[in-house]
């Protein structure tokens, strides 16, 4: 297991102990489980869940602009 290290100001410390703590982990585990979360390359589930879940939601393909008609243009 690698380790690192983190420099951080008091007021910063004390929340991560804090939360640590509340959470019933080590510093590290709270840590790492934030770094997982927010370093995580793929939506999470509670969002992919939302798919398709809005009927009245406007999409893209119902009113596509059709860039094969060209526009009047005005003369100098």
């Amino acid at each position: 297991m690698s380790q690192i290290t983190l420099y951080l100001d008091d007021a910063t410390q004390a929340l991560v102990e804090q939360a640590a703590q509340a959470n019933g982990m080590s510093k590290s585990r709270w840590v790492a489980d934030l770094i997982r979360k927010y370093a995580a390359h793929e939506w999470p589930r509670d969002c992919l869940d939302l798919a398709g879940r809005f009927a009245d939601f406007p999409l893209r393909e119902d009113n596509p602009a059709s860039p094969s008609t060209d526009v009047q243009r005005l003369g100098f």
